[in-house]
C-alpha cells in the first residue's frame, strides 16, 4: 500500500515538473517566434501551453486520488479532456492559418538560435520525462498517465521537425522551411483536438 501511494505521489511530481517545464517553453517559444516572426516557433510554443492544460488534468487526478469516487473524477476528467481538445482544435487553426498566409505573401522570419537551443532542449528533457511518467503509470495501471506520457513523446518529434526548420532557416537561409513545419505543427494540433474530442481521453499519439 505504501509502494502505490509513493508511485501516486511520484506521478503527481512528474506531472508538475510537466506543467512547469512546459510553460517556460511555450513563453520562450512564443517570445523567440515572436522576435523572429517564426509561425513555427509560435505554434510550437502554443503547444507547450496546451501540454500544461493537459498535465493539469493530471494533478487534479493524481491530487484527488482517494478523496472522491471514480465516478465523479472520470466526470470531471472528461469535461477537462474535451476542453484541451477544443483548445487543441482552435490553435491549430489559427497557426494553419498564419503558415499558409506566410508562405503566400512570402513573409520570410529571421532565423532564431534561441528557438534551435530550445529544440535541443526539449529533445533533451521529453524522452526523459516520458519514459519516467510511461513507467510510473503502467505500475499504477493509470491509463490516463500513459497516454499523457505519449503525448510528451509527441512532443519529441515536433521538437525534432521544429529543430529541422529552424536549422535549415538559420544555416542555409530556406526561410520557407518555417512555416512549413508550422503547417506540421497545426496538423498534429488539430489532429490531436479531433481525436480527444471524439474518444474523450488524452492524446494516444
Amino acid at each position: 500500500m505504501k509502494m502505490d501511494s509513493g508511485l501516486h505521489k511520484k506521478a503527481l511530481r512528474l506531472s508538475y515538473i510537466t506543467v512547469v517545464y512546459n510553460i517556460l517553453e511555450g513563453l520562450v517559444s512564443i517570445f523567440a517566434g515572436s522576435l523572429a516572426g517564426s509561425i513555427a516557433l509560435i505554434g510550437f510554443g502554443l503547444d507547450s501551453f496546451v501540454e500544461s492544460l493537459s498535465g493539469g488534468v493530471m494533478i487534479w487526478r493524481f491530487r484527488k486520488h482517494g478523496q472522491i469516487s471514480e465516478e465523479e473524477e472520470e466526470e470531471v476528467e472528461t469535461k477537462a479532456v474535451k476542453f484541451v481538445g477544443y483548445t487543441f482544435f482552435v490553435l491549430g487553426s489559427y497557426v494553419l492559418y498564419e503558415s499558409i498566409r506566410k508562405l503566400l505573401v512570402y513573409e520570410a522570419p529571421e532565423g532564431s538560435l534561441l528557438g534551435i537551443i530550445i529544440a535541443i532542449v526539449s529533445i533533451i528533457v521529453m524522452p526523459i520525462l516520458f519514459y519516467s511518467k510511461y513507467q510510473t503509470g503502467k505500475s499504477i495501471n493509470s491509463r490516463s498517465l500513459m497516454a499523457d506520457s505519449k503525448q510528451t513523446l509527441a512532443c519529441v518529434f515536433l521538437s525534432m521537425a521544429l529543430l529541422i526548420g529552424l536549422g535549415l532557416n538559420y544555416f542555409v537561409g530556406l526561410w520557407q522551411a518555417d512555416p512549413i513545419i508550422g503547417v506540421l505543427i497545426a496538423i498534429f494540433l488539430v489532429r490531436e483536438g479531433y481525436t480527444t474530442i471524439r474518444e474523450g481521453e488524452l492524446c494516444r499519439c
